[in-house]
């Protein structure tokens, strides 16, 4: 038993599995928790161990050699960003991590700020296979989250196909390399604030060490126990815009681990094209009365066009990076 659910991913193509039972399942979890564990994804187990390894090698660099690609030198907010320069809630996170985005060349100026967000990655150059088991990892990301959105639409009642034309070769994706060092001290216990994602889906591979924690409908925090082989997956807001709210975006948190623990985990965000404007889907009449409206939050209004979301987490995010390369729309917008 979990405190959430746990989809096998198997069965949706499996022609000796229930389909309507499976989709069913899928759906509950979906609406009811907006968070499950997944499994049956057909990852091989070397690449899961290999993004780990490749994250220890990484965070153990001199803190120079780190530096070197700090997210800093990026207008793209790509690159490391060292312990507690990252802000959740107003309140700086407890972890370092490397951000990595598709790997793009910059597009021309005069199309809508959020365009900017659109460019290359930073790699150490001491370290080649960190660059080629991030991309191979993050390509079975993709691949399992395009599959889960696709049992996803079927379980709401539509093509299985239904989404596709979001995530193209022009999608949005991010990963991000995380490592949670010990708390500094027994009251400051802020791994990452608590948050909702603005994508679509994310899907989160963690270690042993465990911290997740999701927001159960009581405002109690339920522990996302690790489960050895499973990705945890939960609803973006975009998901939640596109259903009405009968998928909602659930708030989850880290706790950090205790002193002298270090945790690490490697969250993918499916996120479709950033010109993506999102457009409400017609439900079937039995599931669009369970539709409970776009969440309104005064300190987070969402946007329709996923850009501009995807933009406004930036720039509250990072700071230092958008004192540096974006003051033209942080003046512009007060």
């Amino acid at each position: 038993m979990t405190a959430l659910p746990l989809i096998d991913l198997s069965r949706f193509r499996d022609p000796a599995e229930d389909r309507a039972e499976f989709l069913a399942g899928l759906r509950h979890a979906a609406h009811e928790v907006g968070f499950f564990y997944v499994v049956g994804h057909g990852v091989p187990e070397r690449l899961t161990t290999g993004i780990f390894d490749a994250a220890r090698e990484f965070f153990a660099l001199p803190l120079d050699e780190r530096l070197a690609i700090e997210n800093i030198r990026s207008p793209q907010f790509r690159g490391y960003t060292r312990t507690g320069h990252e802000y959740t809630g107003g309140a700086p996170d407890w972890r370092e991590q490397i951000d990595i985005g598709p790997e793009r060349d910059p597009v021309a100026p005069g199309g809508p700020a959020w365009q900017r967000l659109i460019g290359p990655n930073q790699w150490p150059e001491t370290l080649p296979g960190l660059r080629e088991t991030t991309l191979e990892w993050q390509a079975e990301a993709l691949r399992v989250s395009r599959e889960v959105l696709r049992a996803l639409a079927a379980a709401l009642g539509q093509d299985e196909h239904y989404f596709d034309a979001w995530f193209d070769e022009e999608a949005s994706t991010h990963v991000k390399i995380l490592r949670y060092p010990g708390r500094p001290s027994a009251e400051q216990d802020q791994g990452v604030g608590a948050h909702k994602d603005y994508g679509y889906l994310a899907l989160l591979q963690q270690d042993e060490v465990g911290g997740l924690q999701v927001q159960a409908a009581d405002g109690s925090w339920l522990d996302a126990t690790p489960i050895p082989g499973s990705f945890v997956f939960n609803i973006g807001e975009m998901l939640e815009i596109a259903t009405q709210g009968y998928l909602t975006a659930t708030r989850h948190r880290v706790v950090s681990p205790p002193a002298g623990v270090e945790r690490f985990s490697v969250p993918f965000f499916l996120g479709p094209r950033l010109d993506a404007v999102v457009e409400p889907l017609r439900l079937p009449p039995e599931l669009a009365v369970d539709a409970k409206g776009v969440s309104e939050d005064a300190d987070n209004p969402l946007h329709a066009t996923y850009g501009e979301n995807a933009l406004v987490g930036w720039l509250r995010s990072h700071p230092e990076v958008a004192q540096r390369w974006w003051g033209d729309v942080l003046a512009e917008r007060g």
